[in-house]
């Protein structure tokens, strides 16, 4: 029997930083010293704390080392393994207080998280299929296979779970189509092409716990009688893949998967189809005729794909963090689930927290929860004593939320209300150094150019708009543009035929009706409030505070900055292309080199503007 456990971080972000390595080093530390059958090695999934990884966790202490590497191994066994001391050095220090902190639940990043979907992740080695049954895998689909399709069904609607990636549409409704199609042969999709910039959800589910979203599209199939399921999941996820195909194999063998299944007489298989990464075939109906082989665009709806999909045939289509809840609630019941979240958004929902927080990563959180819980607790606050300025919720196709909004709780209806939409569940902090003009354009980029093209809305609205975002952010734009702004990316919301072209209006439609007067500043004063956009900047030196030391001159590309040593220097505006190269490279005690936006104060035309409200 192991005296004690260490579980290493093995997602995609902590076996990129040596993951890998530090295994490989413990490994032979501990045969070194005969250790072998006292410390068992786990190589567990996504802990979700990316940034501080790799994450080395010594049990049953809990004691959570964190940015190990390699080098740092054979003091860990040393101390840690043999000693039961601590190493404090590799502890997690808190960005607030400034203090160490030993036990993982007492790191404020964990402390308000609630993990249901992430359950399993990062406690079990998820290539063990042992493991996963040791923590109640497979009774909920034991339960469901006892049980009548329509009870299956009910037990899901009951539990008021919502799809997870996308507009939430209710899954027990959902499955209630798809028992009810007529048909001797259904399908179970398992929509895995996560595509928004920054978003890793659904990877670490599959690469922490593959056989929940197994077991989850078999509960599924019992429920409207499929026996086939097709997992599609982006090419670049080679882990993820990896892992389902383990799983796969791993359940066929239990019995757990394929003919007869616990010899309940439920038969099931589950293929892997590989995306190519196309941004649109998140959406439903693209999706589908990417795994029929076919160009992923979408198709028109009526039929839905619960009547008619795949191939013509019923088919029900959930995304992974959806699929990887329903064991769960099958386990522990409707009410257990239900009894977390709001009245309309039950359960919880998995964040990619990223942006200007203190502490990023995966984050698993009760619906309800505020912004401000979110950003200030579990995230730490704004980095560098900034201000906050917005949360971009939803991905690409999201809205922002500014600080006003900072106590709106987190659920699909309070989201909407506001502009912005729950998404996948794509969650960016954005400080008071962000220019939402640019921001609003930088989003737009990504989604036009992965418009399939096939409906006229989104082809060439999204470009049109797109091109009066870059007039705008290079100083070129004009008073009517706002409008014209505003009239299309409504348009554009209303005219286009799937899911991509009525939301890549959203990062727009929210800048503009809460962020108004940056793109009044842009328009009328030529002048970007935050300093981001190029063409409304100046780079000038401060002659009072030059000393000389030719720094800025050696790193300006274009030789744009002239001037002796210890003598001030002069940066020429003609030449200059605004790289910010010499702002970056002046010394910080004199901070010589100084960057102003162009333009005037207010001018009347603007008072104008905001007098009349436009």
């Amino acid at each position: 029997m192991y005296e004690k456990h260490v579980l290493i971080c093995a997602g995609t972000g902590c076996i990129s930083s040596g993951a890998n390595d530090i295994r490989d080093v413990l490994a032979g530390e501990l045969k070194n010293r005969g250790m072998e059958d006292k410390v068992r090695i786990i190589m567990s999934g996504c802990h979700g704390f990316c940034e501080k990884g790799p994450i080395f966790i010594v049990y049953p202490e809990d004691i959570f080392y964190c940015e190990v590497k390699p080098e740092d191994v054979p003091e860990l066994v040393e101390e840690s393994l043999v000693k039961d001391n601590i190493v404090e050095r590799l502890l997690y220090k808190d960005p607030v207080s400034g203090e160490t902190v030993i036990n993982h639940d007492k790191i404020m990043f964990y402390s308000k998280q609630k993990r249901l979907a992430l359950r399993n992740c990062g406690v079990i080695d998820p290539e063990n299929i042992d493991e996963y049954i040791i923590r109640g895998g497979y009774i909920g689909l034991k339960k469901a296979l006892q049980l009548a399709p329509p009870e299956v069904v009910e037990e899901v609607k009951s539990s008021g779970l919502r799809g997870r990636g996308g507009a939430g549409f209710p899954a027990g409704l959902k499955w209630q189509f798809g028992l009810n199609s007529p048909g001797d042969k259904k399908y179970i999709v398992c929509n895995a092409d996560e595509g928004d910039p920054g978003a890793f959800m659904d990877r670490s589910i599959l690469e922490g716990d593959p056989h929940a979203v197994l077991e989850g599209m078999m509960i599924a199939g019992k429920a409207v009688n499929a026996d086939e399921g097709y997992i599609y999941v982006r090419s670049e996820y080679p882990l993820a893949i990896k892992r389902l195909r383990t799983a796969i194999s791993q359940a066929e063998e239990y019995g757990m998967l394929g003919e007869n299944i616990m010899g309940l007489g439920f038969n099931f298989k589950i293929k892997i189809k590989e995306g190519a990464g196309a941004f649109v075939c998140g959406e439903e109906t693209a999706l589908l005729s990417s795994i029929e082989g076919r160009r992923g665009v979408p198709r028109h709806r009526p039929p839905f794909p619960a009547v008619e999909g795949l191939w013509g045939k019923p088919t029900i289509i959930n995304n992974v963090e959806a699929l990887a809840n329903v064991p769960l609630i099958m386990r522990e019941g409707a009410a257990e689930f239900a009894s977390v979240g709001t009245e309309g958004s039950k359960g919880t929902k998995v964040f990619a927290l990223t942006g200007k927080v203190n502490n990023t990563g995966l984050v698993e959180v009760p619906m309800g929860i505020s912004i401000r819980e979110v950003v200030f607790d579990i995230g730490g606050g704004i980095r560098y004593g900034k201000k906050f300025k917005a949360a971009q919720i939803g991905g690409p196709s999201g809205g922002c939320i500014p600080e006003e909004h900072l106590d709106l709780p987190i659920d699909f209806d309070s989201l909407t209300s506001a502009g912005a939409m729950m998404g996948s569940g794509g969650l960016v902090v954005v400080d008071e150094d962000t220019c939402m003009v640019d921001m609003a354009r930088y989003f737009l980029n990504f989604t036009r150019k992965e418009s399939c093209g096939q409906c006229i809305p989104c082809r060439l609205g999204t470009t049109q708009m797109y091109d009066i975002l870059e007039d705008i952010t290079e100083g070129k734009g004009r008073i009517e543009d706002i409008e014209l702004l505003d009239e299309l990316a409504t348009a554009v919301k209303k005219g286009s035929m799937c899911g991509l072209g009525q939301t890549a209006p959203n990062p727009i439609l929210t800048t503009l009706r809460y962020f108004r007067d940056e793109y009044e500043a842009h328009v009328i004063e030529k002048r970007c409030p935050a300093l981001v956009c190029k063409a409304l900047l100046q780079y000038t030196i401060d002659p009072e505070k030059c000393i000389g030391c030719q720094r800025c001159i050696k790193a300006c590309p274009v030789n744009a900055i002239t001037g002796e040593k210890k003598e001030p220097h002069v940066i020429d505006q003609d030449i200059c292309t605004r790289c910010a190269a010499c702002y970056e490279v002046c010394p910080k005690k004199v901070q010589a080199v100084q960057v102003l936006s162009e333009g005037l104060p207010e001018s009347k035309e603007l008072a104008v503007v905001r007098e009349e409200g436009k």
